[in-house]
């Protein structure tokens, strides 16, 4: 289980650009969280990047994540990998609960990711100065980023026990380090 080997895997089954950018800003905050909390980074990565991997081609409940983690085992993907990407979904809480750090960590980067991005495409620079405060005020507006729950976003930030304006910032700060591959630029 390495990163090279799951970005192959994400490109075998996305072949839609800004979900395989959801997924590494996913993949980019965990790794972030993971070296701030003392966590496997490569681990709480590839948690991340490969989170929505079975989306494109199964997007309803339960078959997402459900056919996904039937592809990460036969792929020899570990339990604890597998696991923390059904937890993700709030349909599956009765059977994979949110208990590990790691699962409340996916939880918390997965939406907040999508209202960062939308946030960002709109400013002419990007990400490169957008602030947890920009971000917050877009959440309130109910007609932008439509897809994003916010009721998840700040759910999230709560299982996780951080501060939601420290959290925004937190995962702004981390997907400007790969702005450019993320199109944030």
């Amino acid at each position: 289980m390495n990163r090279t080997d799951a970005y192959a895997l994400l490109c075998e089954f996305v072949s839609d650009i800004s979900l395989r950018r959801h997924c590494m800003s996913v993949e980019v905050a965990m790794r972030a969280y993971a070296r701030k909390l003392n966590q496997d980074e490569e681990t709480w990565g590839i948690v991340g990047l490969l989170h929505d991997f079975d989306y494109e081609r199964w997007p309803n409940a339960p078959d997402h994540p459900l056919k996904g983690s039937e592809i990460l085992r036969a792929r020899g993907y570990s339990e604890v990998v597998i696991t923390c990407i059904l937890s993700h979904a709030d349909y599956l809480a009765d059977q994979y609960p949110r208990t590990t750090l790691m699962q409340k960590g996916l939880y918390a980067c997965d939406e907040i990711t999508g209202l960062i991005t939308a946030t960002a495409l709109l400013r002419p620079t990007g990400i490169s100065d957008l602030t947890a405060s920009s971000v917050k005020k877009k959440m309130k507006t109910k007609g932008f980023a439509k897809g994003v729950n916010r009721d998840d976003v700040i759910r999230g930030a709560t299982e996780f026990g951080v501060d939601l304006d420290e959290h925004i910032q937190f995962v702004i700060d981390a997907m400007k380090t790969i702005a450019a591959e993320l199109g944030l630029k």
